[in-house]
């Protein structure tokens, strides 16, 4: 079985701690999450998407997940450029929150807060790390575009993501220019900081205990919340799908290896929503997933024919895998009215044009639980 591979942004001075204490983390400034496990919120609705785009990345992982650090470039303390230090795994469980106020854990030394978390273990790791150039920029040994780390590159270029998804063949590809770069040579021990005069992670004989608090995320009241008055929520329900996917009616009986959401797709703002690879009987399947709070619309198709192309051009021939997009829209409660059947005509259209089948997904609210159901028009 597979698993997804994360990269956490960290700084000159967070790294040590985060090493010390074997944990990662992405925070939001001096926001503080009022709206975990209640329906309502002080927060500017600009301010609360910010914020549960941050608890979608965290949702995304899973307990045996990779995780690599890239340290960012810090001129004054001789980090001219960033590199790419691994590599961990997640334990014990997946993300949860330490909010942001005085009793923060470790809030006063990574001079920043911290919100959304994970813990961690060594899994292989090295000493020195990868230059950003070496990773994004040395192409002598590519013979094709789409080759390179397009996840890694998308995220340089929007720069606005603290924890980002690679795919299995990028994560492939970055740990062995690791593992090449220390002459393979793993780090002994359990324990680990970060030496700030050579830039190389050291062994050392004592970890320091992480004693945070270790909320749990549910997001369902405030997401209920929004669907009873009409409110956009396409983010919420990316969030609550993230956390609940095993659970998840389409996806219960699949065999997941991996997990992707705001999944860039060229250098503009195209992003999927959600993006799981899964194996069938041997077979591999990429199932790009397009949400809306809404009911679906006709043009919705429009935005699936882009991601469908991208994926053939450059993530197919580097992962082979049959490919089944999916929509996930707000039931549609008349299933005779000429809308629906117009949407119905649509997305046959679609599966000509691309000779695939169109998996269509609906969700409503019933006592305060949400349901899912495929539909098979």
């Amino acid at each position: 079985m597979m698993a997804t591979a994360h990269v956490f942004i960290v700084d000159y001075n967070t790294f040590k701690y985060h090493l010390e204490y074997l944990f990662a983390g992405t925070g939001a400034g001096n926001k503080v999450i009022d709206f975990n496990n209640v329906s309502t919120t002080t927060l500017h609705a600009q301010s609360e998407n910010n914020l549960v785009g941050m608890i979608a990345d965290i949702n995304r992982i899973r307990v045996n997940d990779y995780v690599l650090f890239y340290l960012q470039q810090n001129y004054q303390m001789g980090i001219y450029e960033g590199k790419f230090y691994g590599i961990f795994k997640v334990i014990e469980r997946r993300g949860f929150i330490d909010n942001n106020d005085s009793q923060q854990f470790l809030k006063n030394e990574l001079q920043k807060s911290l919100t959304f978390r994970i813990l961690l273990q060594a899994d292989d790791v090295y000493a020195d790390g990868v230059t950003e150039w070496e990773a994004l920029d040395e192409i002598s040994s590519i013979q094709s575009p789409n080759q390179m780390l397009w996840s890694l590159i998308y995220r340089k270029l929007k720069g606005n993501r603290g924890n980002t998804m690679i795919t299995i063949y990028e994560f492939d590809r970055i740990k062995q220019l690791i593992r090449n770069k220390n002459n393979r040579n793993v780090l002994t021990g359990n324990y680990f900081t970060f030496n700030t005069q050579s830039q190389k992670i050291e062994s050392c004989t004592q970890q320091n205990r992480y004693t945070g608090r270790q909320s749990n995320i549910n997001l369902l009241p405030r997401l209920i919340n929004k669907y009873s008055r009409n409110l956009q929520f396409e983010i919420h329900l990316q969030a609550y799908i993230l956390q609940n996917l095993e659970n998840i009616t389409p996806f219960s009986n699949e065999q997941i290896e991996w997990i992707g959401n705001e999944v860039s797709c060229g250098v503009g703002m195209q992003r999927i929503d959600i993006m799981l690879s899964t194996v069938r009987n041997t077979n591999r399947v990429c199932i790009p997933i397009e949400l809306k709070s809404t009911e679906a619309y006709l043009s919705i198709t429009t935005q699936l024919q882009r991601y469908v192309d991208w994926i053939q051009q450059y993530y197919l021939p580097n992962r082979p895998s049959d490919l089944e997009p999916m929509i996930i829209s707000r039931k549609i409660s008349n299933k005779t009215s000429q809308n629906y059947l117009n949407l119905v005509a649509e997305f046959n259209t679609f599966n000509r044009r691309n000779n695939l089948q169109l998996r269509y997904v609906e969700f409503d609210i019933i006592t305060n639980n949400i349901n899912f159901v495929e539909v098979i028009y």
